[in-house]
């Protein structure tokens, strides 16, 4: 598995599962076009984007380069790669018929050819994760974030002190505070709760 340090941005959660079997690093999914009406996703992003990048790796089709393009838009130069796929021609296996340009989506081409994507847009691959201890769903039960009476409204507490969508679920929480905060930061912030 590859370790990099850029967060991948995604179309759907079909492609997550499919970054996430290839690449260690944080994978959001877009919704497709709901990233045009969801502000509190995009403030995400771009908050991910500050602190460590972005690499955008939508789908070949029409509607992956308008979504690609509004990324362009919203999220600085310096912030922001892009890897591209290949157009190539057939359908999911999941799906009963093709897409409306009848090629394959992030989901459906071969690992390599994502691999070989990733590297010609130059991502930083890392030899081993992060040196500093990564935060764990042990940690949030020892914290009372989860599986405890009250856990939802402390949680809660933590996305309003965070700046983060009240909506956002645990793993989402955790998975956003691996990516862009340290240990020590965020049991601080939970003690003061």
């Amino acid at each position: 598995m590859i370790h990099i340090k850029e967060a991948i941005i995604v179309e759907g959660r079909y492609d997550v599962n499919k970054i996430k079997q290839l690449v260690d690093t944080v994978v959001i999914e877009t919704g497709g076009f709901a990233i045009f009406n969801n502000k509190e996703k995009l403030k995400l992003i771009r908050r991910i984007a500050a602190e460590r990048g972005i690499l955008v790796l939508t789908d070949s089709d029409g509607a992956g380069f308008v979504i690609r393009n509004y990324l362009r838009g919203a999220i600085p130069s310096n912030q922001i790669r892009h890897a591209y796929i290949p157009q190539i021609a057939g359908k999911e296996k999941r799906k009963t018929k093709g897409s409306k340009e009848g090629t394959l989506g992030v989901e459906g081409v071969p690992n390599q050819v994502i691999i070989q994507a990733l590297q010609k847009a130059g991502v930083d691959c890392l030899d081993s994760r992060p040196n500093r201890p990564q935060i764990t769903k042990a940690d949030f039960y020892e914290w009372g974030l989860t599986g405890m009476p009250g856990s939802q409204e402390k949680r809660k507490q933590l996305l309003q002190a965070l700046d983060l969508p009240s909506h956002m679920t645990a793993n989402a929480l955790l998975e956003f505070i691996n990516a862009v905060a340290d240990y020590d930061t965020v049991k601080q912030k939970i003690e003061q709760l």
